[in-house]
């Protein structure tokens, strides 16, 4: 015999969230070998997007680390030997600058700490982080293997990157060269195409004038001389490092110069005309000043033409050695207001026009990019886009969504060689070493104290580390254990390939489409089959969430104030496929009214148990056979969509169960049999049906839910849809079983709620009090006549009480098939006061003449009635208008004509009212 189970009177999350969390952790539910009903199906493994050791993780984190935990839970639950790896990223540009201004802030340079030291004081940085992201994760319930966490500078896959950069150099796929690179001066750095964000700036647009060699008249200015040739550029100051003119082959205009020499103002240098196709000879004036070093079309003509390239920038940002004495030292800016002034001054310039332009900004920093000459270390990347590019199109890759596949192909197509090195302290330094005696360039897979060609310990390693990006796009195999193609651990071998990817559409090129190009080199396999790509989080304006607009949301702060299961199901509610999620605050309500919404329900359910002695196999209502085959049907239609990364129609479909069909019909049903006048036997029979029905829906709501319904599953009894010491996170998922679909029930329990709904509905128009109960005549139709009658005599009981009924009747029978299957046409009523309500293939009159004043209801109705008419007449203006339909936005046109036809919908129902008032 049972006893009540208490729960709190109000659901407070804090109250029980990290008390769960510690015991998920501590008895190895997130581990492959414990988690799960049985670790015995097939492996599915999901590897965590690392964040960056730099800081604390925002909403868009909470957004892709909930999506991650809400598949892991169902596969975990649905028998698979799930695993999900844990791990940050050493994130070098952004890690050494957050250093670095702890350091500035005590009036300390790193070159005065030395490289040592400042690698240690970073590393305090990272393992603070590091804390502050791992307590994150847990506040938010990822259910991640903590006993497996990595981090990408650790000794396992400092291992595997330096296998992968030395076989790399053996497959002639990476080379060291002095080629034009993104230059971050502020980071002092080199930055990969993919890490420089290009933002429309105000600018300006420089008109200048180059004197042609040969017509001079006399003069050391402009004036001086008879021809010179225009030019425009945005950035003057480049001009210092100018090594040519160049013009379209086919234009006329200029091909009196080609191969003539120009003088390069302020410089004294003569400088070539040359032709080449590249020039675009309808924009400006069609000839284009050519700086090798500072622009990277120019560097490709150059090396076309055999031109010179002059680098007039330091590494600082500063106008160099390339450049007159005069300039040397000034900052870029500095140096381009100095050479318009002399530029002016001499007769060299034209004009300037305001102009907006896109401009190059360093994705950490935010300082302006500059193209700069350095030697740096390059990855060939053509060759291993095109295995990834083959491997999607034989089908051994999905993005969900599909259009992700053309921004994937299109990347690939037009891919160029990654720039690996990066002039940094903290990170993989760089396995090459330089031989002073001989030159020797020696790469190895250990580090060298002498040099192998000549013997000579006079060798200097290189002082740059690699890109952050080179260890994170060997993720998926890394972390596994992969360090050779000879090393292949158990967590290797039983879980490579990868099942899933979930991460954000602003890193498919950063790391989606490298991680398979390795993936395809160093495993033969691509690391995942599944690339789910959502959305990025916004504010309700559809704005980037920002320090500097204010409008970001801390998910901590989400927690503390809704809990951890209001924030992850408000996400997943919200995460349709291909858009981003537009929310503020208020939004969590949503998560948090539901996840109250499943607490009170449990704990009304579980107050019912005293006393009660619940059957093992109890008989089966109507009612039970409907939520039942409910359950069933949400249960197929929740696995499809996580199967199809629809997050958002698994969220809806888990709230429209649970709230309506379990709450506000089943459980309402059940009250008259757990009823003070009912059996002991029809409450013995009732609980086990409740609990059993709860302890399946629990279930079926974990991975969205994961605090409440554990909480809310503990405290089942054992033996009553829960199994002794049994915890909801290793319990089966619900599965759809065909067998437990009854399409007739549903069919009749359909009906009844259609009748059930205009009711109230009716009652709630007419103003009729909640305690007063109504008489109802009800007439049937059509080929289930027969069975709806005898369904809705065998419920009349659950009808007056759903309804607030007094008495329903069933007054007669139409006979003919058919002839109720559109709704019928209200009958004039028998009585003042009588409304009839008409549905499919049955009318329902109701007699509401004793519970309300029926005066005053019909003056009401009235007015309501005249005001539609007349908003009616204008939306059918508006909407016979052929310019309206013609150049209003087809979604504006179509919510007039909805609005349209709900006036017209609400019109009748009013009219019918005022029949039945008449």
């Amino acid at each position: 015999m049972l006893k009540a189970i208490e729960l709190e009177k109000a659901y407070d999350p804090k109250g029980f969230e990290d008390r769960i969390y510690k015991q998920w952790k501590d008895s190895g539910a997130f581990t492959p070998e414990q988690g799960g009903p049985g670790n015995s199906g097939s492996p599915f493994a999901v590897v965590i997007p690392p964040p960056n050791v730099t800081g604390v993780l925002h909403l868009g984190h909470g957004l892709n680390n909930s999506l991650q935990d809400i598949i892991v839970r169902f596969h975990r639950m649905g028998g698979e030997k799930t695993l999900w790896v844990p791990g940050t990223d050493h994130a070098g540009i952004a890690t050494q600058n957050v250093v670095e201004k702890r350091l500035r802030e005590k009036g300390i340079q790193r070159r005065e700490l030395g490289r040592n030291q400042f690698v240690e004081e970073t590393w305090k940085v990272a393992r603070e982080h590091h804390r502050i992201i791992s307590r994150q994760l847990e506040r938010i319930g990822a259910s991640v293997d903590w006993s497996r966490e990595r981090f990408t500078l650790d000794e396992g896959l400092s291992r595997a990157v330096r296998e992968v950069f030395v076989s790399l150099y053996e497959r002639n796929l990476l080379y060291r060269g002095n080629y034009l690179v993104n230059w971050c001066c502020s980071c002092g750095t080199a930055l990969s195409d993919d890490e420089v964000d290009h933002e429309d700036v105000p600018g300006k647009m420089y008109h200048l004038r180059y004197p042609v060699l040969g017509s001079a008249s006399g003069g050391s200015s402009a004036s001086g001389f008879a021809s010179y040739v225009e030019i425009a550029t945005t950035r003057p100051e480049t001009m210092l490092g100018d090594t040519a003119l160049a013009v379209h082959p086919e234009d006329e205009r200029y091909r009196h110069l080609v191969g003539k020499m120009v003088i390069l103002p302020l410089a004294d240098r003569e400088i070539p005309v040359v032709a080449d196709s590249y020039v675009d000879r309808d924009f400006g004036t069609g000839v284009v000043k050519i700086t090798p070093a500072h622009d990277p079309n120019d560097w490709e003509l150059a090396k076309r033409h055999g031109l010179p390239v002059i680098n007039i920038l330091t590494p600082q940002g500063r106008l160099g050695g390339g450049v007159p004495q005069a300039y040397r030292g000034l900052s870029v800016q500095e140096g381009r207001d100095r050479v318009v002034e002399d530029l002016k001054a001499g007769g060299f310039f034209i004009r300037e026009e305001e102009i907006r332009h896109a401009v190059g900004h360093c994705y950490r920093c935010r300082t302006v990019i500059e193209p700069f000459l350095s030697e740096q270390w390059f990855v060939r990347m053509k060759p291993l886009a095109e295995k990834a590019l083959a491997s999607w199109r034989r089908g051994e890759l999905v993005f969900y969504p599909r259009k992700w596949e053309n921004t994937y192909r299109h990347w690939l197509e037009n891919i160029r060689d990654w720039c690996v090195s990066r002039q940094l302290w903290w990170g993989h330094r760089i396995p090459a070493w330089t031989c002073a005696a001989c030159g020797e360039l020696s790469v190895s897979r250990r580090d060298l104290t002498a040099c192998p060609a000549c013997g000579s310990p006079d060798i200097l390693q290189d002082p740059d580390v690699l890109d952050t990006w080179f260890s994170s796009w060997l993720w998926p195999f890394s972390v596994l254990g992969w360090e050779n193609p000879g090393c292949e651990t158990a967590d290797y071998t039983t879980f490579y390939p990868t099942g899933t990817l979930i991460t954000a559409y602003d890193i498919i090129f950063f790391w989606v489409a490298r991680m398979i190009m390795a993936g395809l080199e160093f495993t033969g396999r691509p690391p995942f089959r599944d690339i789910y790509i959502h959305g990025l989080i916004r504010d309700k304006k559809g704005r980037k969430m920002s320090k500097s607009l204010g409008n970001g949301l801390d998910p901590l702060e989400l927690v503390d104030e809704f809990g951890a299961d209001a924030l992850k199901f408000t996400l997943a509610f919200m995460c349709a496929q291909g858009q981003d999620l537009l929310v503020d605050r208020e939004s969590f309500r949503l998560g948090s009214k539901f996840a109250n919404k499943i607490w009170n329900a449990a704990r009304y359910i579980l107050m019912k148990l005293e006393g009660r002695n619940p059957p093992s196999r109890p008989a089966l209502l109507p009612a039970d056979r409907w939520i039942y085959s409910r359950l069933n049907r949400a249960a197929g239609d929740m696995a499809a969509a996580f199967g199809s990364y629809r997050f958002n129609d698994a969220a809806i479909t888990a709230y429209e169960y649970f709230w309506n069909d379990f709450c506000d019909w089943y459980v309402e049903a059940t009250k008259l049999s757990m009823a003070g006048e009912s059996s002991g036997e029809e409450k013995d029979r009732a609980a086990a049906v409740l609990l059993d029905v709860l302890s399946e829906s629990l279930r079926l709501l974990h991975p969205l839910l994961p605090f409440v319904t554990e909480e809310i599953y503990g405290k089942l009894p054992p033996g009553y849809g829960r199994k002794e010491g049994e915890l909801l996170i290793n319990a089966p998922y619900p599965r759809y079983d065909p067998r437990r679909e009854d399409p007739a029930v549903e069919g009749r329990f359909a009906f009844l709620q259609d009748l059930v709904r205009r009711i109230r509905t009716c009652r709630s128009e007419c103003t009729v009090p909640p305690d007063k109960k109504l008489r109802a005549e009800l007439t049937i139709g059509g080929e289930e006549a027969a069975a709806r009658a005898a369904f809705l005599e065998e419920q009349a009981e659950l009808v007056r009480l759903l309804a607030a009924l007094e008495r329903i009747t069933l007054t007669e029978q139409r006979p003919a098939p058919g002839e109720l299957r559109a709704p019928a046409p209200p009958r004039r009523p028998a009585e003042p006061g009588c409304i009839v309500l008409a549905g499919a293939d049955y009318e329902v009159r109701l007699l509401i003449g004793g519970a309300v004043d029926l005066g005053e209801l019909k003056t009401r109705f009235e007015k309501h009635l005249a005001r539609d008419k007349l908003f009616i007449a204008g939306l059918e203006a508006k909407l016979g208008r052929a310019e309206f339909i013609k150049n209003a936005p087809p979604e504006l046109v179509e919510g007039e004509r909805r609005k349209l036809a709900e006036a017209r919908e609400r019109t009748a129902a009013i009219a019918s009212y005022l029949t039945g008032l008449a």
